[in-house]
């Protein structure tokens, strides 16, 4: 009985292994207009000033009036903010990103180990 259980929730850990997991894609990070060594290379006085001019300029863009703007220019602000968002992400560091299956499979391995 314990060995039919072990091996339904092998076989289920590993379906929800397949399906959750995700392509590693090459990212350019010179494209993005983000350069990480620059980054590295900064101190943290520096990071939290180029963070708060980031902030000043998301605030900019958001009390913009953009129903006057063409269809060009609200691109060209949209990749601005992108562009802005991960160069904010870069500086901040992460966290810990955990998925649904994730949840599930650690849930799993407890209730087996318990």
């Amino acid at each position: 009985m314990k060995r039919k259980i072990y091996l339904l929730a092998t076989t289920l850990l590993l379906t929800f292994a397949a399906f959750t997991s995700n392509a590693a894609t090459y990212n350019d990070d010179k494209k993005d207009g983000v350069n990480k060594e620059a980054i590295a290379n900064m101190t943290e006085e520096q990071k939290q000033a180029r963070i708060e001019e980031i902030k000043l300029r998301v605030a900019e863009i958001k009390a913009m009036d953009k129903s006057e703007m063409n269809k060009a220019e609200r691109k060209e602000l949209k990749n601005e903010l992108k562009g802005l968002k991960k160069e904010a992400q870069a500086m901040g560091g992460g966290g810990i990103y955990l998925s649904v299956g994730a949840i599930i499979i650690i849930i799993l391995v407890l209730i087996l180990i318990l």
